[in-house]
């Protein structure tokens, strides 16, 4: 490490501790790489020093990101493939792969770290693919909630295995309904939500397959008070599986384009599920996902309601949707500005 003056700092830089304000406030965590934005933030608040990393190690550090990101894809983009053999074959077969499903989560788990829930792009999405990136983007954050949540690690891969498998009942839904531009007929309603239905029939019979993973299928979509389907049984009855990939659906569909509807910003996607949830989604894992998932994001760049570009600095616990962001050396308050709200993470 090397403490040096904000005057010397070089773009590609890594900052390897905290950097404080006079104020006492911090203005950027450790681990980030200075680009010419946050060296010019470095200078609007005139902190005069930063500890770097040398310039090796950063370089080091840097190619073996590169190195584990590409890995990640790599087995994203397997197990992408994979679901979709499994969604083919649902209709007609009564076994599921669930080893070969089983290893190929785990794999990806593996390199999860390079997993950012608001910010990651599936490579080459499309419309067409939804339900399959869905579905690993909602195992993915299920498997991240249950952990944060406080589910015992024996839970983390079936909580994942019942997101990844959760809307496979789709795989006997009439296509042309679940790519329908236009609002659906009542009795095309009905038959999407018979999905539910269907997903737990594919999987009852899985022997290797945790219950709990198993009612995912059937429960995602039931909620607390009761109102949700398709047997509108109410909170106790709806097993802490299902109420975690409830949560991590709905922010994905929300945050996802579809055929009929653009994706949303995340941080509005956050508030909405914040306020309209209430009575509906277990309270709690809420709390943790939404205070968890704006967390670590200082540095961010985002674009405003306004459609002003900016970066988060500070994130108040009290209003984790509602972050301080510098633009252009002009700090704008969102907790305070609630006209305004981040449209969209760059």
């Amino acid at each position: 490490m090397a403490i040096i003056s904000v005057s010397q700092l070089k773009i590609g830089d890594k900052i390897v501790e905290d950097v404080v304000t006079k104020m006492g406030n911090v203005l950027f965590k450790k681990g980030f790489y200075v680009t010419q934005r946050e060296y010019d933030i470095l200078r609007a608040f005139l902190i005069p020093a930063v500890t770097i990393e040398p310039e090796a190690s950063a370089k080091s550090e840097e190619r073996q990101e590169e190195s584990g990101l590409i890995q990640f894809y790599t087995e994203y983009d397997k197990m992408l493939q994979l679901l979709k053999k499994v969604f083919k074959n649902a209709m007609a077969s009564p076994t599921i792969p669930i080893l070969d499903i089983r290893t190929g989560l785990e794999q990806l788990i593996a390199k999860i770290e390079h997993y950012n829930i608001l910010t990651f792009t599936p490579r080459m999405l499309n419309s067409d693919e939804y339900m399959y990136h869905n579905s690993i983007m909602v195992a993915l954050t299920s498997y991240l909630l249950g952990k944060w949540h406080g589910f015992q690690s024996k839970d983390w891969i079936p909580i994942a295995l019942g997101g990844l498998l959760h809307d496979i009942g789709n795989a006997k839904v009439d296509p042309a309904i679940l790519a329908k531009p236009s609002k659906l007929t009542a009795a095309e309603v009905e038959e999407v939500r018979r999905h539910t239905l269907y997903g737990y029939a594919i999987l009852k019979n899985t022997a290797s397959l945790n219950d709990g993973s198993k009612l995912c299928a059937l429960q995602h979509h039931e909620r607390e008070d009761g109102s949700g389907y398709p047997l509108a049984v109410k909170g106790d009855k709806i097993h802490p599986y299902a109420k975690v990939i409830a949560v991590a659906d709905i922010f994905h569909a929300m945050t996802s384009n579809r055929t009929y509807k653009k994706a949303q910003s995340p941080y509005l996607v956050l508030e909405q599920v914040q306020k309209e949830s209430f009575g509906k989604l277990e309270p709690t894992i809420v709390s943790t996902f939404i205070h968890k998932v704006t967390q670590f994001h200082h540095g961010t760049i985002v674009r405003l309601s306004d459609n002003r570009i900016g970066e988060i600095i500070f994130t108040d616990r009290a209003n984790p949707t509602r972050p301080m962001v510098n633009i252009n050396g002009t700090i704008v308050n969102l907790a305070v500005d609630r006209k305004l709200f981040i449209q969209e993470v760059v």
